[in-house]
């Protein structure tokens, strides 16, 4: 495909590397990015920094990403990966589209050796407590602490600061009428549920039957 020209400046000129002259061109350029990014970037963040139309961004990203798919027989026009060259050697990673941005992820199939090998030896995983109280959050944000501690029957303040230190919640404004900190859980969150929005979330009334009252129990004067 073509590399496309670069992204003209505010000054009508060009601004940032030429990425074109780099070995492989913008395309190698662009998958270098890739490789260290610690949270997902938009196509428009991509051609920002590597001096690149969005057009020629996306283009890129699809071929990358049926690229690393292309064995796999489930990827974007499959049909088209195998005829243009594509390896059919297995890669360990692939490319994703998660939380309205684009990062390289090692694959699902690895997910327990990959764990093993990044948290031996440490601590990582959320208590029981943590988990239930952003499940809490994740379904009824946003949502104040009050609120989540009257909904579990038990005080939630360390395990709320825990979960945002951990960046999986943050603050998203105060409650109109009582003022209490209110939080939502955050891009990050989404990231490591592999969804692109709270509305991915699985629904939870088909596993809870005799929830229809939920409201109603949870008074908002309790709150």
């Amino acid at each position: 495909m073509s590399e496309g020209p670069s992204q003209p400046g505010a000054d009508g000129g060009t601004e940032g590397p030429d990425v074109s002259c780099l070995p492989g061109g913008a395309r190698a350029a662009l998958e270098a990015v890739l490789m260290v990014i610690d949270q997902p970037a938009t196509a428009t963040e991509l051609a920002t920094g590597l001096n690149l139309t969005v057009d020629v961004v996306e283009e890129l990203l699809a071929e990358l990403q049926r690229e690393y798919n292309g064995y796999t027989g489930n990827a974007p026009d499959v049909d088209e990966a195998s005829t243009t060259g594509f390896s059919a050697a297995p890669r360990g990673f692939e490319l994703r589209n998660i939380a309205g941005g684009w990062r390289i992820y090692s694959r699902t199939e690895f997910a327990d050796i990959v764990g093993g090998f990044v948290l031996e030896g440490q601590s990582a995983r959320l208590t029981q407590a943590a988990l239930e109280t952003l499940a809490v959050i994740a379904y009824r944000q946003p949502v104040s602490r009050a609120r989540v501690s009257a909904i579990r029957g038990v005080n939630v303040d360390s395990v709320v600061r825990t979960l945002t230190q951990r960046g999986l919640i943050e603050v998203s404004g105060n409650d109109p009428e009582s003022g209490a900190t209110l939080y939502r859980t955050t891009s990050y969150f989404l990231e490591r549920m592999g969804i692109g929005s709270v509305a991915e979330l699985p629904q939870l009334s088909p596993h809870l039957p005799g929830l229809e009252g939920i409201e109603e129990f949870y008074d908002a004067e309790r709150m």
